[in-house]
Order: structure tokens, then C-alpha cells, then sequence
């Protein structure tokens, strides 16, 4: 693989999920000191106000659309390793989703903040919450609505690991 001088601007140190020839890797992270990490990730669903009051008032023919979505979510961070192939198998302590109603949008944010101590983070557990949540919603849903759009899911912010500390600027939605 080669790199150019505008590689190396977009990425100023190596890529380390790529070994010397450029083959995809699972980077070892065996010398690292266990840390406490957090990570936070955000996404949404938009629908028609009227899928939004059905759901709200749990009228929905599948049923209970947010604690499924809730819990399919919590569900998807534990198995993230098993879905993203160069994700490191990670004791996750804590996962919240919260699936918020917003009238405005219309439809729902949701947000998945997962916790743990290990050597490496949980942003891409936080992510899978958050997305496989706003899918689940989209399935429990998709009988009042199939127009329904999973939006702008990305990290909020992380703390903990070599990289340090990020949150997502207000310049960046």
C-alpha cells in the first residue's frame, strides 16, 4: 500500500488497523493497561407525527416498540465484536439506551452510552446500540410507517485510552 503526501495529511499517524502490506488486522492491544472507558453515541429516527402518537400511546401491532428497541440495542453492544470483524470482544459494565420522543423532529433520538475497563474503548458498542435500536424501532414500526428515515447516528463523545478525550463540536451536527 502506498502512501501519499495526502494520505499522510488525513491520516497523520499510521493506519493500525492495517499490518506492512496493507492486509486488515486486529491491532494488538496485549501491553495496554486496562482503563476505564466511555463512549456515547446519539442517531434518530424521523417519522410522520401520527407514527409518533401511535407509538407513544402504544398503539403499534407488534407491541412494545421502545423496550424492544431498548433492549435490542443493549443486546447489540454485547455483540458487537461478533458483528464489526476487527472489533476486540470487550466486558462491557454498563449500556443505557434511552429512546427520547421529540414532537419537533418528528420521531425519536436515542442515545447509548456503554462503560467499561479494558485496553482499548467502546465507541464502536455505543454506535451498534445506537444503530441496531433505530433499526429495531424502524421493524416494530414499519407497519404504521415504511417512509420512516435512521438519521445522523454518530459518536458524541469518548473518554479514556491513549487518543484521549473527544466530544463532538456543536460545528460538527
Amino acid at each position: 500500500m502506498h502512501n501519499s503526501s495526502a494520505d499522510s495529511q488525513i491520516f497523520p499517524t499510521p493506519l493500525t488497523h492495517l499490518d506492512s502490506e496493507g492486509q486488515a488486522q486486529m491491532v494488538d492491544v496485549s501491553t495496554k493497561a486496562p482503563t476505564v472507558r466511555r463512549a456515547v453515541a446519539a442517531g434518530r429516527v424521523r417519522m410522520l407525527p401520527e407514527t409518533l402518537a401511535a407509538i407513544a400511546s402504544g398503539n403499534a401491532p407488534k407491541g412494545d416498540v421502545l423496550g424492544t428497541a431498548r433492549l435490542a440495542g443493549i443486546m447489540a453492544a454485547k455483540q458487537t465484536a461478533q458483528l464489526i470483524p476487527l472489533c476486540h470482544p470487550l466486558p462491557l459494565q454498563k449500556v443505557e439506551v434511552q429512546l427520547v420522543p421529540d414532537p419537533e423532529l418528528p420521531g425519536y433520538k436515542i442515545r447509548a452510552e456503554v462503560r467499561t475497563k479494558a485496553e482499548t474503548g467502546v465507541e464502536m458498542e455505543a454506535l451498534t446500540a445506537v444503530s441496531v435500536a433505530a433499526l429495531t424501532l424502524y421493524d416494530m414500526a414499519k407497519a404504521l410507517e415504511k417512509s420512516m428515515q435512521i438519521e445522523d447516528i454518530h459518536l458524541v463523545s469518548k473518554t479514556g485510552g491513549k487518543s484521549g478525550d473527544y466530544s463532538r463540536s456543536e460545528e460538527q451536527h
